[in-house]
């Protein structure tokens, strides 16, 4: 079992290779300002990783908040607001793109809905917070007619389901100008949606989950990245 200092090596290890490999002007273009060209706002996970699902290799290109769930609000005081970490890049380096990014077999949404079935809270408090706010989402999506309850797929589909809500409450919120384009992914990394570990399914597009909507949105030669466990069946 690896220690505390083993592990502290491996990072400083994996900085020094880190180091060593960047080319002399990789922050050149990028050390007095930032003008990222989306913000995605990703579930916690050490399997999501968040430059590696787009293939980016350059920094400034995403910005990269994430939380428990991946869900675009945060509280102030008893009020839910957007995640300043959403807002931040919207409002001060000109990103006018959100893509909000869920992966299967969800921790966030399998505590969520095991609360929603009447189970405890996993603890501790600042997790039961991010619980306990995304557990309104699931009830709906387990009122609503989309969902199997009896699928074995049926995280999955309340992954989906949260995405999409997920989306919608950003394009709906007044705090995010008219014009930013909301995109909704599930990054799959166990062939749920198919056989390609990795790949990102295209699941709502500013509040639409209707697929002959989103596939009019899918640039040729990508219609394999648009999916769905709720409305293809």
């Amino acid at each position: 079992m690896a220690t505390d200092r083993d592990i502290l090596e491996k990072l400083l290890a994996g900085n020094q290779r880190h180091v060593e490999a960047l080319p002399d002007d990789y922050f050149a273009e990028v050390q007095t300002e930032q003008h990222p060209n989306v913000v995605a706002i990703c579930c916690s996970d050490s399997r999501v990783s968040q430059e590696g699902m787009w293939g980016i290799e350059q920094p400034g290109v995403v910005f990269t908040p994430s939380n428990i769930g991946n869900q675009i609000w945060d509280e102030d005081d008893g009020e839910r607001i957007v995640d300043g970490g959403i807002l931040y890049p919207i409002h001060h380096t000109g990103t006018d793109v959100v893509a909000v990014v869920g992966h299967t077999g969800c921790g966030a949404v399998t505590a969520a809905y095991q609360v929603a079935i009447g189970e405890e809270p996993p603890g501790p408090q600042g997790v039961d917070k991010w619980v306990d706010q995304l557990v309104p989402v699931i009830e709906e999506a387990l009122e609503s007619d989309l969902i199997d309850a009896d699928d074995e797929r049926v995280i999955n589909q309340l992954v989906e389901y949260n995405v999409g809500y997920q989306v919608r409450s950003l394009c709906e919120a007044d705090e995010v100008p008219d014009g930013v384009s909301v995109y909704g992914f599930v990054y799959d990394f166990q062939g749920v949606y198919g056989d390609e570990s990795g790949r990102t399914y295209l699941v709502a597009v500013d509040g639409e989950t209707d697929q002959a909507a989103l596939a009019e949105r899918v640039p040729d030669g990508y219609e394999v990245a648009q999916r769905s466990l709720l409305y293809d069946g």
